[in-house]
């Protein structure tokens, strides 16, 4: 699995609910940040581990966020789409298949960036013939969109609750 921090708050719960039936594999000690940061990240995975079945990633945050005063996001969008196509070529040359997971709503803030993006990722994935699993959508189920007080990382429920469709979807793929 790769990713940024919401992914590093459920791969342990993934992991745990696929025990004994597959090898999970991510980075537990850094956050996958930019997906120019992934593309990086996803080589370093690849030398250390080998081959994989079956790549869960996802970026997101990191390339939309603009910190004030900035006002424009980190990485334009395509400047983002560029990096999730290299990450691609990435993962694709590995022989695994691909889980594009979408960026989950921020809370208070407005998510029209996030839902920019997001169609913009799908509709890459579209295109590469990848299965996405939509996380933004499976938070709208909670009011709060599961999130903690920092309104971007998610509750433990919200941790596990992306888990258990992270774990269906590489289940389905496997």
């Amino acid at each position: 699995m790769l990713g940024d921090s919401i992914r590093m708050g459920y791969d342990e719960y993934v992991k745990d609910l696929l025990k004994g039936r597959f090898d999970v594999y991510y980075d537990d000690a850094d956050n996958g940040r930019f997906a120019a940061y992934t593309l990086w990240q996803v080589n370093q995975l690849f030398k250390k581990h080998g081959k994989f079945d079956v790549v869960h990633w996802n970026n997101g945050y990191w390339d939309i966020n603009s910190e004030a005063p900035m006002v424009d996001a980190m990485h334009p969008i395509d400047e983002y789409l560029h990096f999730l196509s290299r990450i691609i070529k990435e993962i694709r040359s590995n022989g695994a298949e691909i889980i594009f997971a979408t960026t989950t709503p921020v809370l208070d803030k407005g998510n029209e960036r996030v839902i920019e993006y997001n169609n913009a990722a799908k509709k890459l994935m579209a295109d590469n013939n990848i299965a996405v699993n939509d996380l933004y959508s499976l938070m709208l189920k909670d009011k709060n969109y599961y999130k903690c007080e920092d309104g971007l990382h998610l509750t433990q429920e919200g941790y596990r609750v992306c888990a258990k469709q992270v774990a269906e979807m590489i289940e389905k793929i496997l």
